[in-house]
């Protein structure tokens, strides 16, 4: 497989993304990779490549690409709380800047560059979204139904808020299937949460699956950091290739 860097033009300029496709010439389903709050790095490449095994040609876009080109953030310190107070205060803004209307918009640009791919096979896509990435890809398949067919979140937080554009008051326009697979006693997405946010898809006839994955930290699939969890990291890639080879299968 290969591995390249590609430019995304957008309604605010130009997102940097990396691009991995299988062997082969396709055409190939494909595959948006959502990134953590930590970036587009090494670590969500390795995933890609993980994923393109299958047969999927994945594109993971710098959500962040309006503060730059990625990487933004120098993660060697994360370990250290001194340096990690001044890591998350680089990173909150730019969490707060994807608004449910930037990520539609995004999406759109992502899905238009995907479609006009010789590479890519017509029709729709799925996303798999970690952390903030989970959320912001839960908003791109309420927005953009018709080009989306699943979509897997994992330790996704701040799903279920009080705002009234949270995104669990979105899932109505949602035609195709979701997983969530939450971290274990994860404040960013309680059991509280959990359980409004089930009771919404139920209301408006999603097709879900929504599971805790037990002893599991938030960030559980990262392995550049303390939460990763190898055995959950496992379970979670079962979970997305069942949801893949059902809704979006290579053959």
């Amino acid at each position: 497989m290969q591995t390249t860097t590609v430019d995304i033009p957008t309604d605010d300029g130009i997102a940097d993304a990396r691009l991995t496709r299988p062997d082969g010439d396709g055409p190939f389903p494909a595959v948006l990779l959502f990134q953590d709050a930590f970036g587009l790095r090494p670590r969500l490449v390795e995933m890609a490549e993980r994923i393109a095994a299958q047969g999927y040609l994945v594109l993971i876009p710098n959500l962040f690409h309006r503060a730059g080109r990625a990487p933004l953030f120098d993660l060697s310190g994360l370990a250290d709380p001194a340096q990690r107070g001044a890591i998350f205060e680089k990173i909150m803004p730019l969490i707060g800047s994807l608004t449910a209307d930037v990520i539609s918009r995004d999406t759109a640009a992502y899905l238009d560059f995907l479609a006009a791919r010789d590479d890519v096979r017509p029709g729709p896509v799925a996303i798999t979204g970690y952390c903030m990435g989970g959320t912001n890809a839960l908003r791109a398949i309420e927005a953009h139904p018709d080009r989306i067919a699943a979509v897997a979140s994992f330790h996704g937080g701040r799903i279920v808020t009080d705002a009234p554009d949270s995104p669990h008051l979105g899932v109505g326009s949602i035609t195709g299937e979701v997983y969530f697979g939450h971290a274990d006693a994860d404040q960013s997405m309680t059991a509280e949460q959990i359980a409004t946010l089930e009771k919404a898809l139920d209301a408006a006839g999603v097709r879900y699956g929504s599971e805790v994955y037990e002893g599991a930290h938030h960030g559980f699939t990262m392995a550049d950091t303390a939460a990763y969890d190898e055995r959950a990291t496992e379970r979670h890639w079962t979970a997305l290739f069942d949801l893949l080879a059902r809704a979006l299968p290579t053959g």
